[in-house]
């Protein structure tokens, strides 16, 4: 399922579905998630970034020099179908981080706790500083 149908589920409020008869799918593979090049920052978390967490996000990517338009969501479970990738950051939000990436690693609580909350934007503004 693309980003976009993930999107859309959760704007409908399905957080998930189970499947009547997986035994079904024996032998399926999920297909690779192939990035675009332009995609510098990977955000893997369990929500959706929107309204004021999609504010906190877009001004994270300003302080990295990147736009929206550099940036992709995905859910923790998608992150298995990665296939090779040009991405600069990987960001865990809310979720386990995964080190064996080719990439730089930010890892922080959901984006909802972090926004207004400064010791969490002040640790996330660390680890980037870390990088530079």
């Amino acid at each position: 399922m693309s980003p976009h149908e993930m999107q859309y589920l959760q704007e409908m409020g399905i957080q998930s579905y189970e499947l009547a008869h997986p035994e079904r799918l024996q032998g399926y593979q999920a297909p690779q998630l192939v990035l675009q090049e332009t995609c510098q920052l990977l955000l893997v978390s369990p929500q959706f970034p929107q309204k004021e967490t999609a504010l906190l996000f877009e001004r994270v990517l300003k302080s990295i020099n990147l736009s929206l338009e550099q940036a992709l969501h995905v859910y923790p479970e998608q992150l298995h179908q990665l296939s090779e990738h040009q991405l600069e950051w990987i960001w865990f939000a809310g979720c386990e981080a995964q080190e064996k990436l080719n990439a730089k690693v930010l890892s922080s609580p959901e984006l909802g706790q972090i926004n207004g909350n400064q010791a969490q934007r002040r640790a996330l503004w660390q680890q980037i500083c870390s990088y530079q």
